[in-house]
């Protein structure tokens, strides 16, 4: 049964300091169980960092043996400074040896796909079936996620269609709320194919989603509250994104 728990943490770089260190917990525990893991990556401020932090830990993981999966991306030219792959690649996958093969990238709107995003999500969901055991998309060891104000996760906002969806893993986004419009991002039913979901959220103003989605909210709502992993969930907070939990 899976089981959730709220890390609270003084501030952002503590918070950091500790996914880092679950992270490689993680794992090495997986490489040492099946000679490989799957991890799917997050952007915005707290992912990115986090991401940086891993860079003290290059060592310590076999990053040559891990496969690297994307939570959604913005559907924009390849190269984008604002295409969430880009920003990894600076902060991480540039500097620890992953195998060019083993990053899964999705399509640019200026890729072989063409700039219609819906075959680009199908190529995605492609890509996921290929690597899965049956369930036409792997079992990911940890699905990073970060956390916008109103309860966002990936590109799956409140009262939209990719929110709502029930059997697809990847799907297309073209009216997000925040720019650009246009995205590609794996949905709920993907988010809960993997083992370990953390959700890394910082700063008070994202507080009040944060208390709702822990609380149990409709992820129609608050999207953030359908994020469950397999076999846990975990929140690390830092104090003004934990401020409004019943706790404090």
């Amino acid at each position: 049964m899976s089981e959730t728990s709220v890390l609270q943490f003084l501030d952002a770089e503590a918070l950091v300091d500790a996914a880092r260190t679950r992270f490689v917990e993680v794992v090495t525990a997986a490489q040492a169980e099946r000679g490989t893991a799957s991890v799917v990556l997050t952007g915005g401020g707290t992912g990115i960092a986090l991401l940086e932090a891993l860079r003290k830990d290059s060592g310590t993981i076999d990053w040559a043996s891990v496969d690297v999966y994307f939570g959604d991306e913005r559907f924009l030219p390849a190269g984008d400074p604002e295409r969430n792959e880009v920003q990894a690649a600076e902060a991480l996958l540039d500097h620890v040896g992953v195998h060019p093969d083993r990053i899964f990238r999705m399509a640019a709107s200026d890729g072989p796909h063409g700039s219609d995003p819906e075959v680009a999500a199908v190529a995605y969901a492609q890509i996921l079936g290929a690597h899965s055991d049956g369930e036409h998309t792997p079992a990911f060891d940890v699905h990073l996620l970060g956390m916008g104000g109103e309860g966002h996760i990936n590109s799956l906002f409140p009262h939209t269609d990719a929110v709502r969806e029930k059997h697809q893993y990847v799907v297309a986004v073209e009216n997000s709320p925040k720019p650009p419009p246009v995205r590609i991002t794996l949905t709920l039913p993907a988010i809960r194919r993997a083992k370990h979901v953390w959700l890394l959220v910082s700063g008070a103003a994202k507080a009040e989603a944060v208390a709702a989605a822990v609380g149990g909210a409709d992820p129609d709502d608050f999207p953030s509250a359908g994020a469950i992993g397999s076999e846990s969930t975990v929140w690390f907070l830092d104090s003004g994104a934990a401020s409004q939990l019943d706790n404090n």
